[in-house]
């Protein structure tokens, strides 16, 4: 058996194919037979495997069939729900997922095993007039992953990506096994669902005059108003369409900060004997603002019924956590106004930072008896949380590993290792160069367990995401620069069980990428950024960024 593992991302638990090179070669016309509970599986296969090789995988049963489908918790040993099986011989191949979501992905391996020109939307042409035959190794996947919790963060509030870029970057997210997609749905520079019984928040906070061209010290401007939101319907198809990749949407609402978005629709949720919030607009720069949700009943009373709609759109078996965001709420509004003082003195919290604490743990137990998870920013630890809560670590490793400790379960994503907005490599052509260098090296070396975690505690550590803020991002074409070809190393990481991240073999990840990876992100049509700098198209010359130099503190 050869170990090479057919150039697989990420790499597999077991993966052995025969060294003498046997394939199976598939007829014009396969024949699938699809067992009991595989159904979304099979529609996935003749959807899109058969609009990239032409298959309509006629139903059969039996032997006969080339592809078999098959649920079986006990055949593909003790890998845990999201685990599959894969064993291709002189019959064909059969397909085993401990679940619905392991079968899943077990396709997604096939499509990887068939070669880059499976992930086209369209069969190609066959070479020097014959037809094009598909075949797969002779062989045996055996397959789970390392954490549940493998997701990708992606802001559509500062620049606003189209429903269908969220249901391609979907199928993208499934076809690395990624299972987690947080949105950002608001912030200062626009809110982005549709809440019935508050339209202004979409039709007034959706949208913003101008927007600052690079980063926030940029002098430049794009005058073009700028906005977009999804209406209920939207989501709807959003959360079912993810769903049937089993990809978990987590939708973020933020509070009591990054709010100036929705106190333009509705000045009086803000401070209003601090500010004339009527004047405030949608923001139209980065940053932080410093208007902020008022502490009253009224906006507690405001955002319940805010995340009361939500719930709907977000169903508890596909979403159950919410996140509230709690990160970056500026005090200086809170200490100026005497309602809030008043706030604080009555409900004898300490301080502004209290004031805060109070409001999170207030959507956290109203989530919690609505039977739903509030998950927060590490800034959310501060004023104490329910057992139940979760929090994303975003500042360093330090808040999840307090987190952890405490018994919270955490999502580690440290900006200093996977924030994806940051640059991926030094020199003048890198576009609106942001942050640190995050290397493709450098996300593929990434741990999400710091070692001085005790093992009750790495219990706690759910998994990790990666986080595409777009300040910077203006269209799809600049996401997929910053988010490719690092979300591909990123996906290995937290599926594959790996050694320590100096042990890990990057060259051997690299040469799967030049060999295949890259090729299966051509057909994609994904727009990665390529091994040897930016395209021409690519680059923003002239267009301000951020660059920290040095590596990252490790915190």
């Amino acid at each position: 058996m050869d170990l090479t593992r057919m150039d697989l991302i990420p790499v597999p638990r077991v993966a052995a194919f025969h060294e003498d090179g046997s394939r199976f070669a598939f007829g014009p016309e396969p024949r699938l037979d699809a067992g009991p509970g595989t159904g979304t599986v099979a529609r996935w296969l003749r959807r899109d495997l058969g609009a990239a090789t032409g298959w309509d995988l006629p139903a059969a049963a039996g032997p006969g069939a080339e592809l078999r489908l098959r649920l079986d918790p006990d055949g593909v040993g003790d890998l845990g729900p999201e685990a599959y099986r894969i064993e291709i011989g002189p019959d064909g191949a059969e397909l085993t997922g401990a679940t619905s979501a392991g079968l899943f992905w077990a396709a997604q391996t096939l499509r990887q095993l068939l070669g880059p020109d499976a992930h086209r939307r369209a069969p190609l042409p066959g070479r020097a007039g014959r037809p094009r035959v598909w075949s797969l190794p002779y062989g045996l996947v055996v397959d789970g992953p390392r954490f549940g919790w493998r997701g990708m963060m992606l802001d559509v509030a500062r620049h606003f990506l189209p429903k269908d870029g969220v249901l391609r970057y979907i199928d993208l997210l499934a076809a690395h096994k990624l299972n987690v997609l947080h949105l950002h749905l608001t912030d200062d520079q626009g809110w982005r669902v549709e809440i019935k019984r508050y339209p202004r928040l979409a039709e007034v906070g959706g949208w913003r005059a101008r927007s600052r061209w690079g980063h926030r010290a940029s002098p430049l401007w794009n005058e073009t108003p700028h906005g977009g939101f999804y209406t209920q319907d939207d989501i709807r198809e959003i959360v079912a369409y993810a769903a049937e990749r089993h990809v978990r949407v987590v939708p973020e609402i933020d509070v009591p900060g990054h709010s100036q978005a929705a106190i333009a629709a509705y000045p009086e949720l803000g401070n209003t004997d601090v500010v004339d919030t009527a004047a405030l607009g949608v923001w139209d720069d980065w940053g932080i603002t410093e208007n902020v949700l008022a502490p009253t009943e009224a906006v507690l009373r405001f955002y319940e019924g805010v995340f009361e709609e939500l719930l709907e759109l977000f169903p508890a078996e596909v979403s159950p956590f919410v996140h509230v965001g709690g990160d970056e709420c500026p005090k200086a509004q809170w200490k100026a106004s005497a309602a809030a003082q008043a706030r604080i003195r009555e409900l004898g919290v300490d301080g502004e930072d209290g004031l805060q604490a109070w409001f999170i743990g207030h959507f956290d137990g109203w989530l919690a008896q609505r039977g739903r998870r509030l998950i927060g920013w590490d800034e959310i630890l501060e004023g104490g949380l329910a057992p139940g809560a979760a929090v994303s670590s975003w500042r360093g490793y330090a808040g999840g590993v307090a987190a952890a400790e405490a018994g919270h379960d955490v999502v580690m994503c440290p900006e200093q290792q996977v924030y994806l907005d940051h640059r991926q490599a030094g020199g003048g052509d890198e576009p609106m160069p942001i942050g640190y260098v995050r290397t493709l090296e450098d996300v593929y070396r990434f741990e999400p367990v710091p070692p001085k975690l005790s093992p009750e505690a790495a219990a706690h550590v759910l998994g990790a995401q990666a986080n595409v803020w777009t300040e910077v991002m203006e269209n799809q074409d600049r996401v997929d620069y910053q988010v490719f070809p690092r979300l591909a190393a990123f996906a290995e990481v937290v599926w594959s069980w790996q050694p320590a991240p100096e042990e890990r073999d990057f060259a051997w990840f690299e040469g799967r990428m030049d060999s295949a990876h890259y090729a299966r992100l051509d057909a994609l049509g994904v727009g990665y950024r390529p091994p040897g700098g930016p395209l021409p198209w690519q680059r923003r010359p002239g267009v301000q960024g951020r660059p920290i130099e040095g590596a990252p503190p490790n915190v």
